[in-house]
């Protein structure tokens, strides 16, 4: 063992972090970005190449949760196998069980913080600049920005804080101020979207034309009924219906 892991080798995680889907599959799904991400850390705690190899194998196992949250457990199954080097750590069961404990819970957070609050949020925000800014591609910015940046953030200061707390690293602070940044989003995200109707009914301080807002009226309500529907999904709806607007413009060109 070489003893505490350098914050390098914790860099080197974080950074590999951002592969962990590019080799997700349908019999391990993330397994093999997670032991590619990991593989630093065997590199810096097993100096025996035969060790190393079948600590990187077991790795390779089945494992899923959302993608950028796993830096968290990335980090503590760093300080795990730090502790399992030195004779003191879970063996190959316990170290899956933590996987799995980890992989659920951090699955059933960050999908609710990412996906269901995060990118509706910047979503309603970069449309709103969109409107706001039609000239300049300050909106499409503004999306990119607002959904990328908290990725980023959490992807590689996650590993750091995973592997400073170990496996009760979702026990204190840190799960409450993740479910306040839930909660935050969703209200700021309301608050967004309000804005934007409003801008869309009366742009500039004239009202829209009966027709328009109908219209509107529909389309909100079609994608609030949509967004309760598992299938077809709300990306799928939007791509229909993103479809059929470009058809009507084209024919109304015609």
């Amino acid at each position: 063992m070489s003893g505490r892991l350098r914050p390098l080798t914790l860099w080197r995680v974080a950074l590999r972090a951002n592969l962990l889907q590019s080799t997700w599959n349908f019999e391990r799904q993330q397994g093999l970005g997670w032991a590619y991400a990991l593989q630093p850390v065997l590199e810096a705690l097993y100096g025996d190449a035969g060790t190393r190899r079948a600590r990187l194998a077991e790795h390779t196992a089945y494992f899923n949760t959302q993608p950028t949250l796993a830096s968290l457990a990335l980090g503590v199954a760093a300080r795990l196998e730090e502790e399992r080097a030195g004779g003191a750590g879970p063996d190959e069961a316990g170290m899956a069980r933590v996987k799995a404990a980890l992989g659920s819970a951090l699955a059933a957070l960050g999908d609710r913080l990412f996906w269901f609050s995060l990118r509706p949020f910047a979503a309603a925000l970069g449309v709103l600049v969109a409107l706001a800014h039609p000239e300049a591609p300050w909106g499409a910015l503004v999306l990119w920005l607002v959904y990328a940046v908290p990725h980023l953030v959490v992807r590689f200061l996650g590993v750091g804080l995973g592997y400073a707390q170990g496996p009760a690293v979702l026990g204190g602070r840190l799960r409450r101020n993740l479910e306040r940044a839930v909660s935050l989003l969703a209200y700021a995200g309301c608050v967004v979207l309000g804005v934007l109707v409003a801008y869309a009914l009366v742009p500039g301080g004239e009202v829209r034309s009966f027709a328009v807002q109908s219209a509107l009226a529909a389309g909100l309500g079609l994608g609030l009924l949509s967004a309760q529907r598992a299938r077809p999904s709300p990306t799928q709806w939007a791509l229909g219906l993103g479809v059929l607007v470009l058809l009507a413009a084209w024919l109304r060109q015609g």
